[in-house]
């Protein structure tokens, strides 16, 4: 089972707010969405461009849950990872998150 990697204590990820974590292999994207937290593969399944990771802000990448692909406009739901829009057709891949004695985390999980 892969291990747990600490974001940031929740005191410094507020709500509408985003980190990125490079796990090696896989660019996290791990967002506040009032209160909840979420984490999705930093990469567009249309393109293979970084999302969160590009140079734009996150409130301009950000649509309520939805995540926009700065390169082609495909969107996609920070929750379940869901592609919505053309010209991605396929989901992209979403982590657990759990708070661990005020600390945000995720891990991969995909080969557990």
């Amino acid at each position: 089972m892969s291990d747990w990697i600490n974001i940031e204590p929740t005191e410094h990820f507020g709500p509408g707010q985003a980190r990125l974590v490079d796990l090696g292999d896989v660019q996290i994207a791990v967002f506040n969405l009032d209160g909840e937290y979420y984490a999705i593969e930093d990469n567009c399944s249309h393109d293979n461009s970084p999302l969160l990771g590009c140079e734009l802000k996150p409130d301009q990448l950000l649509d309520g849950d939805q995540i926009i692909c700065p390169r082609h406009g495909a969107r996609f739901c920070i929750k379940t990872g869901k592609a919505l829009t053309p010209p991605a057709y396929e989901d992209i891949s979403t982590f657990p998150v759990q708070i661990t004695d005020g600390i945000v985390q995720t891990r991969d999980d995909r080969w557990d």
